[in-house]
């Protein structure tokens, strides 16, 4: 069978990512296994039509499609999310559709299931038959173990398309709305009160949903306040995925291109941050990922503390919790707060009206009391990832997070609550005794709110 793999690296052939599927290629000899660099050719896929027509081809001659990936963000490379919008852009979609496929992805398995329902929603719009995912850690093909994973995964990949299998669809079809949006008078306005605002944005149309939204809601502060268009922005291209910046923050573009003082210069001085984008698929547009993937020169150590973050979205976002959960997550880990979203849902103007003159009185109101959102599992799992990441094997090359972490007191671990360690060695011990057992059953609920009576008590 001819497989078509659709490499999703930016750094082509010298990818992680790809060493997999060559293991796969290795060990299946009777098929063809064919790897397009997608995200390092995007540049000539997007301007020369004859290479995008001839990866179509391709794709619409084989019996299997591989989408193949390292995660970026929380999803895939920006180039990679710009080669599926050129798909319905320029009505592709009949050679996808009715083709098998399945997504292979490595990376240290934090959000990687956001980027394989990202993937495998993607498929069921193309009306592909998708079978399934293999989300490696970067190094899971050095174990014996999980390389037997990645055989067994590859082989039912392959028995599925000879036995033509039914397969499920996952995700529903997005559905459009059709309201134009019109914005009312603005009534009241929020007090600043010295509070920096900055609006980030991909639209550099006034009349659109989005851009309408945006005018309505800066009306709604009693200052001016910033509005950028990422289009406007100097940057020469995409993450690399080269990691020099992991030494010292320092990007490869720096000095090449305008981003890292942008970012430096306006986001991270911002007290209030509003992002302002419309969907495209299942995500915001290819240049909105393109922001948050070069935004890594920063590393995993979060760059926005404190800052009040809100969300300005044209489109059906309630259709789509895999990109909320995306951003929420990317909120947590920035130790950001996330305010809230406004979308142009709602069944008529007047209400968005409401929801944006709330969502800016809330981010001012936050952002005088210095209030942050007690992260979640997206937020707490996350840190726990990379604080280990970073603590073992990826101390080198990401030297700048390691410092970083230390600074922030990151490293959390061994705990050495000694007090907790007495305690629980002498009550396990106690435990074994069938009368304190029981009698530790009788009082189990109140002795657990007992110490948060006592501060409710004082206070």
């Amino acid at each position: 069978m001819k497989i078509i793999v659709l490499n999703g690296s930016p750094k082509g052939e010298v990818s992680v990512t790809m060493q997999y599927v060559h293991f796969i290629d290795k060990n299946f000899p009777r098929h063809e296994l064919k790897i397009i660099n997608i995200s390092q050719g995007i540049k000539a896929i997007e301007e020369d039509e004859n290479t995008f027509r001839e990866i179509i081809d391709e794709v619409r001659s084989a019996d299997g499609i591989l989408w193949a990936f390292p995660l970026y963000f929380l999803l895939v490379h920006s180039h990679y999310k710009r080669f599926i919008e050129l798909i319905s852009e320029r009505s592709a979609e009949d050679a996808f559709k009715g083709k098998y496929t399945a997504a292979l992805s490595t990376s240290i398995k934090f959000c990687d299931h956001t980027a394989h329902n990202y993937i495998n929603a993607i498929c069921d719009d193309l009306e592909m038959k998708y079978l399934g995912s293999f989300s490696a850690d970067m190094y899971d093909l050095l174990e014996e173990k999980e390389r037997r994973q990645l055989v067994l995964f590859a082989e039912s990949f392959f028995s599925a398309i000879q036995n033509n299998i039914p397969t499920p669809k996952n995700f529903q079809p997005v559905v459009r709305g059709d309201l134009d949006y019109l914005p009312g008078t603005v009534e009241g306005k929020a007090d600043l009160c010295g509070k920096k605002v900055l609006i980030l944005t991909d639209t550099g149309e006034s009349r659109t949903n989005l851009g309408l939204m945006i005018d309505r809601f800066s009306r709604a502060f009693s200052n001016p306040v910033e509005v950028i268009n990422l289009n406007d922005l100097d940057i020469k291209g995409g993450c690399l995925g080269c990691i020099q910046c992991g030494y010292d923050n320092r990007c490869v573009y720096e000095g090449r291109d305008g981003y890292v003082d942008f970012y430096n210069g306006k986001v991270k001085t911002a007290d209030i941050l509003v992002f302002a984008g419309a969907i495209k698929d299942r995500y915001l547009s290819s240049i909105w990922k393109r922001y948050f993937d070069r935004s890594f020169f920063t590393g995993h150590a979060p760059s926005l503390i404190g800052t009040q973050i809100g969300f300005i979205i044209s489109g059906p976002l309630r259709q789509i919790p895999n990109l909320r959960q995306i951003l929420e997550a990317e909120v947590q880990l920035q130790h950001a707060n996330c305010v809230g979203f406004v979308t142009d849902e709602y069944g008529d103007s007047a209400a968005i009206d409401g929801l944006l003159q709330n969502l800016a009185e809330r981010l001012v109101q936050a952002a005088d009391n210095g209030y942050r959102s007690p992260p979640t599992f997206l937020g707490v799992g996350g840190a726990k990832i990379f604080r280990d990441a970073i603590w073992g094997r990826l101390r080198f090359p990401f030297r700048a997070d390691y410092r970083a972490y230390k600074k922030l007191g990151v490293f959390d671990f061994p705990r050495k609550d000694y007090k907790s360690r007495i305690r629980n060695a002498t009550m396990l011990l106690l435990s074994k005794i069938p009368v304190f057992r029981r009698e530790v059953n009788k009082r189990m609920k109140q002795e657990m709110i007992k110490p948060l009576q006592e501060v409710v008590n004082i206070n």
